[in-house]
């Protein structure tokens, strides 16, 4: 795994012993849950960012309802 991506291409999983497949996917679930808690402890910012959308879409309603008249 190279940058928290998968990178396991077909040679390597055929040439593999069912011990290490055994270890790519424990590596690989590893990997995706870390990422999962990084994203899961980003509430705060996502509200924020959510909040202002919601600002910003209001005002550009409103101002099309406007030209619209």
């Amino acid at each position: 795994m190279a940058n928290g991506f998968i990178v396991v291409n077909d040679k390597n999983w055929e040439n593999a012993t069912p011990e290490q497949r055994d270890w790519m996917m424990f590596n690989t679930l590893q990997s995706v849950d870390a990422r999962l808690k990084s994203l899961e402890e980003r509430k705060l910012f996502d509200r924020t960012c959510s909040f202002l959308g919601g600002i910003i879409g209001g005002v550009a309603a409103m101002f099309g309802m406007r030209l619209i008249k």
